[in-house]
């Protein structure tokens, strides 16, 4: 708890109430969730190694979804029997120890972040972990979720973790932004702004009157991507837009005690003095569609602009990255950007794989037709459901694009949906690091509806410029 007195962010309330023990400049706090996916196998054998047992099986889970197709929901859909192998005897382990499994076939199965959110296993004031790196995704319900990589075992062990508190950088976006742009143009629009670093190590909250009308769909865009430019923690204060979302859903409080948490999730909102390393704002009315040139993430430039020259760059590292980056691409500074020619899109990804995600693209596609492959691909079972009730899959397949199952997908390319080499893809995904895709593929990071109207001209796309949009 807070010994101080001094006014606190919703961060540091957050590890004041899970804070078991301070040693100098680190913090043991207990870890009320603990997510696995199909990765989890290093985690299951130390503990089997150090003869350790999990101390809270209720509080951990399995969602399976680096290594599961996007071809078909069973097991049996796993082409590859090594992933097939592999996912068997991780949902076998975990039910061993008690811990509930999302497992293939399950209809609520799909993205861990998208699953923990949509189904309230992440809630306001909770501390979640996970190995995967985008954990920071369910802070868009005012969790604080975060990734511990080869401490989870640890944490299954003692359902506690050692940190180093962060500090805090308070990011307002005021206004609205204009037809056809979204919160991933928006927080790739900070990313090109902050730079891939410039946020850390620190844990981000965002605010203002462009936050208090986004949904929880477009803020967990916005936590997701935080990721990319460094952020260890994400998050936005809980309010009326997520008591609303989250509400009768399968893991939440319900009848009295939903009544009691909400009203503890009110007083997570920051202090009115509470400190913060660095504060800035930014008007969301002047941010257009964007897209990635390069190889990370602060690679991103408007659509209707042209690729960056490196001779313009005066730092000389920063000119020879650019450098790189446009000779793996296959870039020539000064194209122009809706020039440049794609070989296939990518709509899916813990980054842009929502309900809300499907419904923009799908606007895009209706009554048009792709020339290049599209892969659409829902974050979650439930979403895929939802979708299909609304009629989106027929969008999607009249259009010539392929409706897939829930999971990663090509995002992470670790299941069978991989970009060739050489060859470009504009994907709705978070990362486009040499080689993301897939050995020598080539990544522009976009926007569901950007991605959509790439779909249906075959090169970069301004979203605003096609017919009828």
């Amino acid at each position: 708890m807070n010994q101080t007195g001094s006014p606190r962010t919703i961060v540091q309330k957050v590890l004041d109430a899970h804070t078991v023990h301070k040693e100098g400049d680190r913090t043991l706090v207990y870890v009320d969730r603990v997510i696995l996916a199909d990765t989890a196998r290093s985690a299951f054998n130390l503990l089997n190694q150090e003869g350790q047992q999990i101390r809270h099986p209720n509080q951990a889970i399995l969602i399976p979804d680096h290594f599961t197709p996007s071809s078909g929901p069973t097991l049996d859909d796993v082409v590859d029997s090594e992933r097939r192998i592999l996912i068997r005897e991780i949902e076998g382990k975990a039910r061993e120890h008690g811990i509930l499994v999302f497992g293939m076939g399950d209809p609520r199965r799909g993205i861990q972040h998208i699953v923990s959110t949509e189904q309230a296993l992440a809630l306001p004031g909770v501390i979640i972990v996970a190995a995967d790196s985008h954990t920071p995704t369910q802070g868009a319900v005012g969790a604080l979720a975060f990734s511990i990589g080869t401490d989870l075992a640890h944490a299954l062990a003692t359902q506690c973790v050692w940190i180093r508190e962060p500090d805090t950088m308070r990011i307002y976006l005021e206004g609205r932004v204009p037809e056809n742009v979204t919160s991933k143009d928006v927080i790739m629009a900070i990313i090109a702004r902050i730079g891939s670093t410039g946020a850390s190590g620190l844990a981000i909250e965002y605010g203002g009157s462009f936050i208090n009308h986004l949904s929880v769909e477009s803020r967990m865009t916005l936590c997701n991507m935080s990721v990319e430019m460094g952020a260890r923690f994400c998050v936005v204060p809980p309010d009326d837009v997520t008591f609303a979302y989250l509400r009768d859903r399968p893991f939440a409080p319900s009848g009295c005690d939903w009544e009691r948490a909400v009203e503890y999730w009110r007083t997570l909102s920051s202090d009115q003095d509470a400190h913060y390393l660095r504060e800035m704002t930014i008007d969301v009315a002047d941010i257009q569609p964007m897209v990635t040139w390069g190889c990370n993430a602060e690679n991103a430039v408007p659509i209707s602009s042209v690729v960056p020259d490196p001779q313009l760059e005066d730092n000389e590292e920063l000119r020879a990255q650019m450098q790189r980056s446009l000779a793996y691409m296959g870039l020539k500074a000064r194209t122009k950007l809706t020039d440049v020619k794609i070989d296939q899109v990518f709509i899916g990804s813990c980054a842009n794989s929502t309900l809300e995600d499907l419904r923009a693209a799908a606007l895009i596609l209706r009554g048009r037709k792709v020339v290049v492959p599209t892969l659409v691909v829902p974050g979650s079972g439930l979403v895929r459901a939802k979708a299909e009730a609304e009629g989106l899959h027929v969008i999607f397949r009249s259009s010539g694009a392929i409706w897939g199952e829930a999971g990663c997908s090509m995002c992470s390319a670790m299941n069978g949906d991989t970009v060739r080499p050489g060859a470009r893809c504009a994907s709705t995904s978070n990362r486009n690091h040499m080689g993301r895709q897939g050995p020598g593929s080539r990544t522009h990071l976009v926007s569901p509806p950007t991605a959509a109207a790439c779909a249906v001209k075959g090169h970069l796309a301004d979203v605003r410029n096609l017919e009828g949009a």
